[in-house]
């Protein structure tokens, strides 16, 4: 009998749907279709192509020197670097504020939630500006950081800083909703049967997250690579220095080299794919876990 309800509850969504499909005549299912996809060529495919074209345009040998070029190579370097400091602490972060948020009752935990959410609502620009306030040589802390000889606006801290603070809610908030839907009733059951909170932490929580966390990795490294306004404003777009590819990517459009540019853009272009796959691949493999 129970066995019998389930599937009655696992069924009635697919019915649903094939009761829509039934009611809707086939010319306008094709027509949406058909709209759905003129977008996605002009406004997706369309555009991804002209990058990879415009990129080989040249031939491969110009292609190849863009790549090659030493600020070319100092651009993907720092920004894989940027990727590789923030992208942990994201997660760190992540896993903690969501643990907070969902396994503990305390006051304030709106106000948290909605602190995690600001980088969402603010300018990448404005993020910037904050820290050039902060920490340039006029700013609140740069009479002391002249003193010491620490230098953040300007330099690769204050692009990691930047950086962090526009991705800082993508693994959170892939996080909160997944562990709010599961409850506390397995790591009650652990603490139960004797185990410590970290043991618990590695694993009950950790196994139940895993597909989530990934996720929410994968989405903080993409805008990692891609950020360009919050960076832009604390860079100061030294070459060889301070440049990631989107702002070597804009240096080199502004000097009128489009093939080199178009070149940058076609790596960065080839990452979005490669996270994209990566990101497919995830949701299959949480479904077929669930």
């Amino acid at each position: 009998m129970a066995g019998h309800v389930s599937l009655q509850y696992s069924t009635a969504p697919q019915q649903n749907q094939t009761k829509i499909q039934d009611s809707e005549p086939r010319w306008v299912r094709w027509f949406l279709i058909a709209i759905a996809l003129a977008f996605i060529c002009l406004f997706l495919l369309l555009p991804l192509a002209a990058i990879f074209i415009k990129a080989f345009e040249k031939g491969i040998a110009v292609f190849g020197n863009a790549i090659s070029d030493p600020d070319a190579l100092a651009a993907i370097k720092l920004t894989a670097t940027i990727a590789i400091i923030t992208v942990p602490l994201n997660a760190i972060f992540g896993v903690t504020a969501a643990w907070v948020v969902t396994k503990f009752q305390f006051k304030g935990k709106s106000l948290l939630i909605t602190i995690i959410d600001l980088p969402f609502a603010i300018s990448p620009v404005i993020a910037g500006l904050v820290f050039v306030l902060l920490f340039s040589a006029h700013g609140l802390f740069g009479q002391w950081l002249l003193e010491h000889n620490i230098k953040i606006i300007f330099a690769v801290p204050g692009i990691v800083l930047a950086t962090l603070l526009v991705t800082l809610p993508f693994v959170a908030r892939e996080l909160i909703p997944l562990m709010q839907t599961q409850g506390t009733t397995d790591e009650e059951a652990s603490m139960t049967l004797g185990a410590s909170g970290w043991k618990t932490f590695w694993l009950v929580t950790l196994p139940n997250i895993k597909w989530g966390l990934l996720y929410g990795i994968i989405l903080s490294t993409a805008r990692a690579i891609g950020e360009f306004g919050a960076v832009s404003v604390v860079s100061g777009h030294i070459r060889g220095m301070t440049n990631t590819m989107p702002l070597h990517i804009e240096i080199l459009y502004n000097e009128y080299q489009f093939s080199a540019a178009f070149a940058v853009a076609s790596l960065m272009s080839l990452f979005a794919i490669f996270t994209l796959i990566i990101k497919n691949v995830i949701e299959w493999k949480a479904k077929g876990a669930s």
